[in-house]
């Protein structure tokens, strides 16, 4: 970091158990009415096994494209054969019910069975020639093998980044999938690290193990892992898979709604359904205490206690921006800070040390807020500046500005065509916000940010509230920009009482980072786990907990 100025301006530990400890798991209500965020009262797993096909990997599509070819190709040439109308293999209505997540062979013969054909079943030895249930199986897996080669391996992003923060909370992975050839797409994707436990089509065969809707795959992975059901989490797309995790008895069973059948998978016992990873918020951070929302208490009506620990010490205040001082708005120009917001904040700040870290653009959220007497740390950290000359960047983060406005000049381009995508290109980092487009669509709003991330490696894709973010891959976030604040200002001592108000799980660092030296406090977001010590249920709450923090230290002035 560089800096022109130094000014004098700036803007406790819990004892919960730890993830390796006795469990209680429920699922919460689902989602919430701020940030349509869902999550789990989870203070303890063991273990969590995911699906293979639209949990970790994209290839769904590449099977459902593989059944369609066969079939298509074996009722056509049927119909020649019988004279019998010739009716197409439907991935809309046939795909889900009949072959998804279930072993080849048992989709070949469920898909048959719906359309009135019995074919003996043969041996996994016959040729894809043959007219055999495994010989048509079998030539699904060649077709399945010429498309994946053809396109390539996607994996979900927000799949593999909590794969990752559960492994670093030791808590031990299994992949499981019907399909024989999981292995090679998984080893393909580079991701075999990330599974302690892998069990397979070729499993399935080996140990004559049942198919989806049975739990014997799920079983089977817990008995691996050394885990009981009731201590794993089961992360499933397909109804077949999250009838098999309800069946298993599992601790709790994630359905991710890949193809709008929220419903269906609520039904065959998904005890949460979230279109995606991100959207399921289950803080394990390293070494951080972390608690379900539900458990947190206000920070207004513990405010008394605040008082306590405060004291007759100094405070500084950082404050995020969007979801905190503004509500959640469908596009960012529309978050305008109130009048009576801006007061609060003005108040507080001719009182003690205040600042504003966001992810917006430092001048745009400067612009917004319109209190020169503040500190505005924008783009995470990167762009810092305050009053009486102090202005500071990230030297490292500046070198990446070109490789950004790149990035945000081909999304611009790339996502003319979907409906609701808005695209903010940001001096430090693009951001691609969903918000406004359709469920069907979110798919593909990703895939042309993956797809730009590929050119761009010195970039790093990171998530938040229907928003994907491009930004400089480096070791910097909002608690990292908020401790190096802490030590420039010569605010980083006992006499200083740090605060952190965030809503979004990119203010998390913060929450972490003030554990056991500060006061963090979480806005809105009731299902979630975090790091914060205390919660607020929405910004109009934030503005009386800043009066109220105002009138403390104001009288203790006046005193």
């Amino acid at each position: 970091m560089t800096q022109s100025s130094q000014g004098s301006y700036m803007g406790s530990s819990t004892s919960e158990k730890s993830l390796s400890g006795e469990a209680s798991v429920r699922a919460t209500d689902q989602g919430c009415a701020t940030c349509n965020d869902v999550g789990v009262r989870m203070q303890d797993f063991d273990a969590a096994i995911f699906d293979l096909d639209g949990v970790v990997t994209r290839t769904t599509r590449v099977h459902a494209a593989a059944w369609k070819r066969l079939f298509d190709e074996y009722l056509h040439q049927r119909a020649a054969k019988t004279g019998e109308p010739f009716r197409p293999f439907d991935i809309e209505r046939d795909y889900r019910p009949y072959v998804d997540g279930k072993p080849r062979y048992d989709g070949v013969t469920s898909f048959l069975e719906a359309r009135g054909i019995a074919l003996p079943r043969g041996d996994p030895s016959d040729s894809p020639e043959h007219e055999t249930v495994c010989g048509l199986g079998n030539r699904k897996d060649q077709f399945f093998h010429e498309i994946l080669q053809k396109e390539g391996i996607e994996v979900f992003d927000s799949t593999v980044a909590l794969i990752r923060r559960l492994r670093n909370r030791h808590i031990r992975t299994a992949l499981i999938s019907s399909s024989r050839n999981a292995r090679a797409v998984i080893e393909t994707a580079g991701l075999m690290e990330l599974f302690d436990v892998l069990i397979d089509g070729y499993d399935i065969a080996r140990l004559s193990l049942r198919g989806k809707p049975e739990p014997d795959l799920f079983l089977k992975a817990a008995e691996d892992l050394g885990v009981q059901p009731d201590r794993a989490i089961v992360f499933e797309d397909a109804l077949s898979g999250v009838q098999a995790g309800r069946a298993g008895a599992f601790g709790l069973v994630v359905g991710v709604d890949r193809a709008e059948q929220a419903s269906g998978l609520k039904r065959k016992g998904a005890d949460i359904v979230v279109p995606d990873l991100t959207d399921l918020h289950i803080r394990v951070r390293p070494e951080v205490v972390c608690r379900a929302v539900q458990f947190v208490p206000s920070a207004l009506d513990r405010y008394a206690e605040i008082e306590r620990e405060l004291g007759g010490r100094r405070a500084a205040v950082f404050l995020d921006y969007d979801g905190t001082l503004t509500p959640i708005a469908e596009r960012p120009d529309l978050a305008v800070l109130s009048e009576k917001m801006r007061n609060a904040v003005r108040n507080l700040g001719k009182i003690c040390n205040v600042a504003i870290i966001s992810g917006r653009d430092r001048t745009d959220v400067q612009r917004l807020v319109g209190l020169d007497e503040l500190v505005y740390a924008g783009s995470h950290g990167f762009d810092i500046a305050g009053p009486e000359g102090l202005r500071i960047q990230h030297e490292e983060g500046t070198a990446f500005t070109t490789t950004v406005q790149r990035a945000a000049a081909r999304l611009s381009e790339a996502l003319t065509s979907i409906r609701g995508a808005l695209v903010e290109s940001k001096r430090f980092a693009v951001a691609v916000h969903y918000r406004q487009v359709a469920a069907k669509d979110v798919p593909a709003v990703e895939a042309a940010v993956d797809d730009v991330l590929k050119d761009a490696p010195d970039l790093c894709k990171t998530f938040g509230k229907k928003v994907f973010e491009l930004r400089p891959r480096l070791d910097w976030d909002k608690g990292k920009a908020m401790l190096w604040l802490l030590r420039t200002l010569g605010l980083d001592r006992h006499e200083v009482l740090p605060f952190y108000l965030g809503d979004d799980t990119t203010d998390e660092d913060a929450f972490a980072v003030l554990q056991g030296r500060g006061i963090g406090i979480l806005v809105g977001c009731p299902t979630r786990e975090t790091a914060a010590r205390y919660v607020l249920g929405r910004p109009a709450d934030v503005g009386r907990f800043l009066g109220n923090l105002a009138s403390t230290l104001g009288g203790r002035r006046r005193a």
